[in-house]
């Protein structure tokens, strides 16, 4: 009976920390959205200072995420679309031209996509929109088109091509 109680008792201390670490990622991940998507309010609503602060932000979490609990599968995709995401954040941060801005947004946009859709993190509902006078697509934290790529001009021209439930 000792013995029982013993493997009933490791496997429950098992399963907590296993859980705890995924939900410590998890937290991390969606810590990653949500800067994502300062920087898109920023672009959409045409504050080039905003993003270039807000990319900086962005640029932190995504240093921050502990991708050991992830999967070999999920690692992998995750040290792909991380070097990308940094990547075109550095080139954000360090262009005063929201043109070019929005063009490294771009980028940041389809490994975020990417990401999300793999890794499946998100603790609320994700909308992945698209502007085909852009022809570029984003993530959103509300159905309502924000358009990043047009800002003021276009703002509300797109649509929103999927639905990605919270886990």
């Amino acid at each position: 009976m000792k013995r029982i109680i013993i493997i009933v008792a490791i496997i429950a201390i098992a399963t907590t920390k296993i859980t705890f670490a995924q939900s410590k990622t998890d937290a991390a991940f969606n810590q990653v959205l949500l800067a994502y998507y300062d920087v898109k309010n920023a672009l959409s609503t045409d504050k080039k200072d905003a993003a270039i602060e807000k990319v900086k932000v962005l640029t932190a979490k995504v240093n921050d995420v502990p991708n050991k609990d992830l999967t070999t599968a999920q690692q992998k995709v995750w040290m792909e679309q991380s070097s990308i995401i940094k990547s075109k954040a550095a080139q954000l941060a360090g262009s005063n031209d929201i043109k070019t801005q929005r063009k490294s947004f771009e980028g940041i946009s389809y490994a975020m996509i990417k990401t999300v859709k793999t890794i499946k993190f998100n603790n609320a509902t994700v909308y992945i929109q698209h502007c085909p006078m852009a022809k570029a697509s984003w993530l959103n934290e509300k159905e309502n088109i924000e358009n990043p790529y047009y800002g003021s001009m276009m703002f509300d021209c797109g649509d929103i091509s999927e639905t990605i439930k919270s886990k």
